[in-house]
């Protein structure tokens, strides 16, 4: 009986403006999973720890785009991440100099 935890999973999302909805542009377990999020955390990429959408999103082929049925929870997840972002923005540039 293996005992081991689980391989993490990793799914990493994009979204522009032109795009018809965000897509799936890299997916990966075990340590590539473990990789993706040490680089998205190095350059400053949101990153979400949601096991259960890992597991929904990583049954997606690379290079498509979320069903439609997955809209409103990836969007809440972008419009969170960015507000994330734009708060860092806003309190790096009220810094005491």
């Amino acid at each position: 009986m293996n005992h081991d935890k689980p391989n993490k999973k990793a799914v990493a999302l994009r979204y522009q403006e032109f795009e018809p909805a965000p897509k799936v542009i890299a997916k990966g377990q075990g340590l590539i999973a473990e990789e993706m999020i040490a680089l998205a955390n190095e350059h400053g990429v949101f990153v979400h720890d949601s096991p259960e959408l890992v597991d929904l999103l990583s049954q997606l082929e690379l290079d498509t785009y979320v069903p439609q049925t997955m809209w409103l929870i990836v969007a809440e997840l972008l419009i969170w991440a960015k507000g994330l972002e734009d708060n860092a923005k806003f309190s790096s540039n009220n810094e005491p100099k």
